[in-house]
């Protein structure tokens, strides 16, 4: 028995529970009722799901309690005590390979810091909030020292303060959305190491929390940046298992957002089908009535998933479909978002070389290169060398070789 397989089957277990809408706490009220015992408590519940006990004498009372197959309970017990091969368990298994080893999140055993209540974690909400607003118009390099400075701070909060159970639970959830943004902005800063750690802390912290939602959003973050860096198919594992732990229930603009980053893992991945089949899956999830959207999904609207329709586009080389979107969505955004407008630009300048327009192509990668000078963004930078690289198949163009002749020196950054 591994330490990873029996969170393999923890995560598994808190799965089941998520898909049962119920709490640890409710669980354990439903176990003691069903097995005629009092002796189980939330916390031992909370026990199982962190892999440190396997609930062996419990597993026929959970499948009745949780409406899950004995035979496959039995079977995931069987492979968290080393006795069987290949995990059981589908995208759970996925996404336990990034819990972090231990427990960053765990109390300290002594805990002298204040008590806490709902007004300091409403607090840290705004603060969260605000990083994200905040990298709307600014890039990681400008970002990334302030929101790990929150970060640590908010997980010193949560390990040294006393609090109830309740109120534990919304800063968890909190230092999982904080952890995401941060991870965002690290990537964006080209710390990609660094970006993945926060992921996994914030996954998590959001899977302490039960935020099934959050704990997809931060998994198909970290989905999306495997797929841009050169790990196609992990990412495309990642963002598929993301979309599978946010489940059906999850609030539409969530579930549009999980569709669109397995369809850009497809694309990366080069399969064009399934690609063209998550971006209509994206469409049809939006136009569902939405009242309860979680505040991390406050960007996506049907002009962000036109965006990655295009993206998606113009990389399986489709410019007559991906230059209209993007010259119509680039003529309403707004320029306040510079960093977004120049990798959609980027994009744009893509798509116009594969349509054979190269001097327009060069007149839009003017623009790329010339914002991303002036930005501590890595995926602008990225985007120009991409850009410069598609147009030097057209190097005897006046334009082209005017901006390679300017700007070439880009490629060797």
């Amino acid at each position: 028995m591994t330490d990873e397989q029996r969170r393999q089957f923890g995560a598994y277990l808190a799965r089941l529970r998520r898909d049962a809408h119920k709490s640890q706490r409710q669980v354990a009220a439903m176990l003691c009722a069903v097995s005629g015992t009092q002796s189980l408590t939330r916390n031992e519940v909370s026990r199982w799901e962190r892999g440190g006990r396997i609930p062996e004498s419990w597993l026929p009372f959970i499948a009745e309690t949780l409406r899950a197959p004995l035979g496959e309970l039995e079977r995931a017990a069987a492979y968290a005590r080393g006795e069987m091969d290949g995990p059981p368990f589908g995208a759970a298994a996925v996404l336990c390979e990034l819990i972090p080893p231990g427990d960053p999140l765990a109390p300290l055993a002594s805990r002298t810091g204040r008590r806490i209540g709902s007004d300091d974690v409403a607090s840290l909400a705004a603060r969260v909030h605000g990083f994200r607003l905040a990298d709307d118009v600014l890039t990681g390099g400008d970002l990334v020292a302030p929101v790990f400075r929150e970060l640590n701070a908010a997980i010193q909060l949560y390990r040294e303060s006393t609090h109830t159970e309740a109120v534990g639970s919304k800063l968890l959830a909190q230092i999982g959305e904080l952890a995401q943004i941060a991870g965002w902005i690290a990537s964006d800063a080209g710390q990609h190491e660094k970006a993945e750690r926060v992921y996994r802390i914030g996954i998590e912290a959001a899977r302490q929390a039960g935020d099934g939602p959050l704990v997809a959003h931060l998994a198909g973050s970290l989905a999306y940046q495997l797929s841009n860096t050169g790990h196609e198919r992990a990412g495309l594992d990642l963002a598929r298992a993301a979309l599978d732990e946010g489940g059906p229930d999850a609030p539409s603009r969530a579930r549009a957002l999980f569709f669109d980053r397995v369809a850009w893992a497809h694309t990366c991945a080069g399969e064009a089908q399934p690609a063209m089949q998550a971006l209509e899956q994206a469409h049809d999830a939006l136009t569902e009535a939405d009242d309860d959207a979680p505040q991390w999904a406050y960007w996506v609207s049907t002009e962000e998933l036109e965006v990655m329709d295009a993206r998606v586009f113009t990389e399986l080389h489709r410019p007559l479909r991906a230059v209209p979107l993007l010259t119509d969505v680039l003529s309403r955004y707004d320029a306040t978002h510079a960093r977004e407008v120049a990798l959609y630009r980027s994009w744009l300048a893509v798509a116009l070389a594969d349509a054979n327009e190269p001097e327009r192509a060069a007149e839009e990668a003017r623009r790329v290169i010339s914002a991303s000078a002036d930005m501590t963004s890595d995926r602008t930078v990225s985007r120009a060398r991409v850009v410069l690289q598609r147009l030097g198949d057209f190097e005897k163009v006046p334009e082209v070789r005017g901006l390679l002749h300017d700007h070439g020196h880009v490629l060797s950054v």
